[in-house]
């Protein structure tokens, strides 16, 4: 890892840019973790509020591992990890060679499951609201959660585009 041959490094202004949009993804991210993503309302009298969080404790109290895993793994760990790999990719990895070639695969490949998590729970929602019992409400964390998710695609799709040819390389004859 070299900090002088990032691309962080070579673009100072756009570097900083896209770390505070990184860190804004990461933020958004935990804010989205923890804050209430759906509220139920049953009969009108019984409310639930719910987060992502929440959620995963709740299937690990009903040892539902196998869910627990799934939606642990799709909106906590993969997420963050691919942040922070965005960041290590952007600051600190080389431009060239073949470690960095095959971080922006594995980036490119993650990046078409990144909207899986949100889309999980926007059919939660819409099978919520499709029985007569009881009302679902969406609540802010699933706009944070979700912007967190869309900002990291987009700096993603940005990183990999603009990282594969360095700065003042144009293609050789």
């Amino acid at each position: 890892m070299s900090l002088t041959n990032s691309y962080a490094f070579r673009r100072p202004a756009v570097g900083v840019l896209v770390n505070v949009a990184l860190l804004a993804s990461l933020g958004l991210l935990f804010y989205g973790l923890q804050a209430p993503i759906l509220t139920l309302e049953k009969f009108y009298v019984f409310s639930n509020t719910v987060s992502l969080l929440s959620a995963l404790q709740q299937l690990a109290r009903e040892a539902e591992w196998g869910l627990f895993a799934l939606v642990g793994a799709f909106s906590v760990v993969f997420p963050i990890l691919k942040s922070v790999v965005l960041l290590l990719v952007w600051n600190f990895d080389p431009s060239h060679g073949e470690r960095h070639r095959r971080h922006l695969r594995w980036l490119s490949t993650y990046g078409k499951w990144s909207m899986l998590d949100v889309f999980v729970v926007a059919l939660l929602v819409v099978s919520v609201k499709l029985g007569s019992l009881a009302e679902a409400r969406v609540e802010i964390g699933i706009y944070a959660f979700a912007a967190s998710v869309v900002l990291t695609m987009l700096l993603s799709a940005w990183i990999s585009r603009h990282a594969v040819t360095p700065p003042g390389d144009g293609p050789t004859p």
